[in-house]
């Protein structure tokens, strides 16, 4: 009798387990994609410009950001109003060094030339506020992985004004926003 219910019970796990294989598989709901970020049109790509100027103010520091829609491009100067902030930015064919005239290589497909109208040091002391080199890549300003920018160099400064280079993918659209204590160059990864 033992013996006669092993097997029976043996036989029942096998129909049991031979079952639950035989049975397809539903497969779990593929998670949702991720909704596409809204992005901003109607930007451009002519220049923009305000002939603001900071007083007494100086560039410290620029800097990268990458975001969902555009690659942010930022030059930091402490102590000026949004107002305050004056800049000229424009698609240009070749960055010069103004004054010398000299051509600086900007790697990508188009150049964007950043001016603050303020300059990169110490109008009392003449002390360098911010470490970029002429014709250098700016110090601490890392491209890899994003999807505008291409590179970004520093044209110097000169007559209370300083320039950069932002070399982009191919001419589009950007817009310029004042802060204070910042500018702010977002260049739109698309049209």
């Amino acid at each position: 009798m033992i013996r006669s219910r092993t097997v029976w019970v043996t036989a029942a796990l096998v129909t049991a387990t031979l079952g639950a294989t035989a049975v397809p598989t539903v497969a779990a709901p593929a998670a949702a994609p991720r909704a596409a970020a809204a992005c901003p049109t109607g930007w451009g790509s002519l220049s923009k410009t305000n002939s603001a100027s900071t007083p007494g103010d100086y560039v410290t520091n620029a800097r990268t950001g990458r975001h969902d829609c555009y690659d942010r491009f930022v030059v930091d100067v402490p102590g000026a109003s949004a107002a305050q902030l004056g800049y000229s930015v424009r698609y240009v064919t070749q960055l010069i060094q103004d004054p010398t005239g000299h051509p600086i290589p900007v790697s990508g497909g188009a150049i964007i030339e950043v001016i603050v109208r303020a300059p990169a040091y110490d109008i009392d002391s003449g002390t360098a506020t911010y470490p970029g080199r002429v014709g250098e890549r700016l110090p601490g300003v890392n491209l890899t992985g994003y999807r505008t920018f291409r590179d970004a160099k520093f044209g110097g400064t000169f007559e209370g004004q300083s320039q950069f280079g932002l070399g982009v993918r191919a001419r589009l659209p950007f817009r310029v926003l004042q802060q204070d204590g910042h500018l702010v160059v977002d260049v739109a990864h698309t049209w």
